[in-house]
C-alpha cells in the first residue's frame, strides 16, 4: 500500500465515531436543557435554559432544593422566585459547562426595552451574589424590534445576549448590526409553518426551510464580517442538526443528543 492508501484508511477508520463525536468537529454543541444531569452526561460547551425547560426540571425530585431556596429568597414575590430559580439553575450549569449559559428574560417583556434591560440587569445581579461572572452568561432575549434594542443597550455595558425566536434574515441582521453576541435562529419552528402552509409532511433535510434560512444567516454573516455567533436551535429531527454541521453552534435537546 502506498503512503496514499494508508492515509485513506485511517480516515476510514475515523468515521468508527459516533455521528454525536463527528459534529463535535465541526460544530461547537450546547445543550438545550435544564437537566443538570443530562448536562453532565453530554459535556457540551455551552447550554441554553428557557422557562418550560427550568419548569420541567424544577418538578424532578432531585433538584427540590433549587426550587426551595428560590421560594426562601423570593419572599412571596412570584417575579423574584422566578429569576432567583432561573438564576439557581444556571449557576449550577456553570459548574459542569466550560462556556455560557443562557438565562432568559420574561417573554412578557418583549416589547419593552426598557423592562428588558431592566431584569437582564437584575438576572446578572442574581449571578453575581452567586459569584458567578456575567462573562459566562448569555441573557436570553426575544429579537422583537424592542428586544434588540435593549440587548444593544446590554452589549455596551458589557452584558452578553442571546438572541431567540429568529425566524428570517431581517431579524438576524438587525440583531449583528446590533452587536449581539449571539442569535438562535428557529431551524423547526420554521419548518412546522411552512409544513402548514404547504400541506405537507416534512421536507429532506437540505430542503427543510429552516436549514434553508439558517444557512442563508451563516452565509451572511461570514460574507460581511460579522461576529455575532450564530447558534441553530428548535430542532424537529436529527436530519435537520446533521445539515447544518458546521453551524457555528447548535443547541440541542438531550432527546436528541441521545440519537
Amino acid at each position: 500500500a502506498t503512503e496514499d492508501d494508508n492515509g485513506a484508511d485511517s480516515k476510514k477508520q475515523k468515521t468508527g465515531d459516533s455521528q454525536f463525536d463527528q459534529l463535535k468537529n465541526f460544530t461547537t454543541l450546547v445543550a438545550d436543557t435544564g437537566d443538570i444531569e443530562a448536562i453532565a452526561k453530554f459535556k457540551p460547551q455551552d447550554a441554553t435554559t428557557n422557562p418550560s425547560l427550568i419548569y420541567k426540571a424544577a418538578q424532578m425530585s432531585e433538584y427540590s432544593k433549587l426550587v426551595d431556596d428560590a421560594i426562601a429568597y423570593g419572599k412571596g414575590d412570584i417575579s423574584t422566585i422566578m429569576d432567583k430559580l432561573a438564576v439557581n439553575f444556571g449557576v449550577e450549569i456553570t459548574k459542569i459547562v466550560p462556556g455560557y449559559v443562557s438565562t432568559e428574560v420574561d417573554a412578557r417583556l418583549s416589547f419593552d426595552t426598557e423592562a428588558t434591560v431592566a431584569k437582564a440587569r437584575r438576572i446578572i445581579e442574581l449571578y453575581k451574589e452567586a459569584d458567578v461572572d456575567k462573562s459566562r452568561i448569555l441573557v436570553k432575549i426575544a429579537a422583537t424590534w424592542e428586544g434588540i434594542k435593549a440587548a444593544e443597550i446590554l452589549e455596551k455595558e458589557g452584558i452578553t445576549c442571546n438572541l431567540t425566536l429568529i425566524f428570517g434574515i431581517a431579524q438576524a441582521i438587525a440583531c449583528a448590526e446590533a452587536g449581539c453576541t449571539l442569535i438562535s435562529p428557529f431551524v423547526g419552528r420554521i419548518m412546522d409553518w411552512y409544513k402548514k402552509k404547504e400541506g405537507v409532511d416534512g421536507y429532506a433535510g437540505a430542503e427543510d426551510p429552516g436549514v434553508k434560512s439558517v444557512t442563508e444567516v451563516y452565509n451572511y454573516y461570514k460574507k460581511f464580517g460579522f461576529k455575532t455567533i450564530v447558534m441553530g436551535a428548535s430542532f424537529r429531527n436529527k436530519g435537520e442538526i446533521l445539515e447544518l454541521a458546521g453551524c457555528d453552534r447548535l443547541t440541542i435537546a438531550p432527546k436528541l443528543l441521545e440519537e
